[in-house]
């Protein structure tokens, strides 16, 4: 059966663009985005998704931002603003048969965007969080998220990705997973309080 449209564990992996010291602070609803980001990152390495990571230049931007750095194992750094142009990324999904990739990071109309763009164009299916992506400006979100749609990658939210990913409560990992849902769900506070790149 193709599971083109639907997220498999095995075929299946976790892309952070940019979550960076320097550029974070910066950035609409930046503790939403590194809340959701960090939930993904956890739930991925507990179902055994491999978990990516790019840093844009960082002796100028500045590390990935914790927890998130201390919890990912591949770091690429880079200059071009794709995070697949400068291989490593691409070679690892390619080498790894992970024909799916979920994105989160920053900023959501430059990095993101021509990653996701670039990714398309090389035959992959790409999601993207859109919880847990964003940029300086919500029209640059708004538009960018538009285009990206347009272009063929499918919009969902860290939530939805992380349960496609169980598939079953009979998963072996279900209350862990559970668990962080819990946690995510006090950080954010009563019900209706988690913001919208709309």
């Amino acid at each position: 059966m193709n599971h083109q449209f639907r997220l498999k564990v095995e075929d299946t992996a976790l892309l952070v663009v940019d979550l960076q010291e320097k550029l974070l602070p910066k950035i609409i609803n930046a503790d939403d985005v590194a809340r959701n980001a960090t939930f993904m990152v956890q739930a991925a390495k507990t179902l055994g998704v491999p978990v990516l990571a790019t840093e844009q230049y960082p002796k100028g931007l500045g590390s990935t931002v914790e927890p998130l750095r201390s919890l990912i194992e591949k770091v690429w750094e880079k200059q071009s603003f794709s995070a697949v142009r400068e291989g490593g990324v691409l070679d690892f999904l390619k080498s790894d048969a992970r024909i799916k990739v979920v994105l989160v990071g920053i900023e959501a109309h430059i990095c993101v965007m021509q990653t996701v763009l670039d990714l398309l164009n090389q035959g992959f299916h790409v999601f993207i969080c859109v919880d847990a992506v964003s940029s300086r400006y919500a029209i640059d979100v708004k538009i960018a998220l538009k285009r990206m749609q347009q272009a063929g990658a499918v919009l969902v939210t860290s939530e939805t990705c992380v349960y496609e990913l169980l598939e079953t409560a009979a998963n072996p990992v279900f209350k862990e997973i559970s668990a962080m849902v819990q946690e995510r769900m006090r950080q954010i506070g009563p019900v209706g309080n988690a913001s919208s790149n709309k």
